[in-house]
């Protein structure tokens, strides 16, 4: 019997060295579970995928707002969120990090240029209703809004660049950093109606 746990132990080991794509699991009780298993190199190529369709989506949530005083917090909100989706501990701590402070710059950003006779917004998508922001948005006043956009584009573009130069030391890092920094420095088209 201890041999054959051994063989079964070896098989299932030998079968997880070579798994590229998420394997499905499933525990008692019905409880279905995806394991993603990188493939030896740098992260997943599964959860890059994911965290730059949520960087899309942000994108796409905030242009649906259609209100254009709205923006700068939507993005904040937005990029708080997909930080908050990133597991700590993993090789896109530093990623989770970039989307964290650009996220506080751009919430600081907001508050501080607030429209002083608005009062803050919870946003719904205009096309699916169950999504929404997390908090409340502040718009930016009219007055503002021109210097706020300029400023919030900076703060992308730093952003990008921190993501573009830390990869610089890591090859393995440098393709999938680039993309997410484009994904966030595409973010910037918000800022330009």
């Amino acid at each position: 019997m201890f041999q054959t746990a051994i063989r079964i132990l070896i098989a299932g080991g030998s079968s997880l060295a070579l798994a590229a794509a998420p394997a499905l699991a499933q525990a008692p009780g019905g409880l279905l579970y995806t394991v993603v298993v990188p493939a030896g190199e740098f992260g997943s190529a599964a959860f890059l995928t994911e965290l730059l369709g949520t960087l899309a989506a942000a994108k796409a949530f905030c242009r649906s707002t259609g209100e254009l005083s709205l923006q700068v917090d939507c993005l904040s909100e937005r990029l708080e969120a997909a930080a908050d989706g990133i597991p700590k501990g993993t090789d896109y701590e530093e990623v989770r990090g970039v989307l964290q402070d650009t996220s506080q710059q751009l919430k600081r950003l907001a508050r501080q240029n607030r429209d002083p006779n608005r009062g803050r917004v919870t946003v719904t998508s205009s096309t699916d209703p169950a999504q929404r922001t997390n908090r409340p948005l502040n718009p930016v006043s009219a007055a503002a809004q021109a210097a706020v956009n300029q400023e919030a584009a900076r703060i992308l573009e730093d952003a990008a660049t921190v993501l573009l130069r830390s990869a610089e030391a890591a090859q393995e890092r440098q393709t999938q950093y680039a993309q997410i920094a484009a994904a966030i420095d595409s973010n910037k088209v918000l800022l330009r109606s």
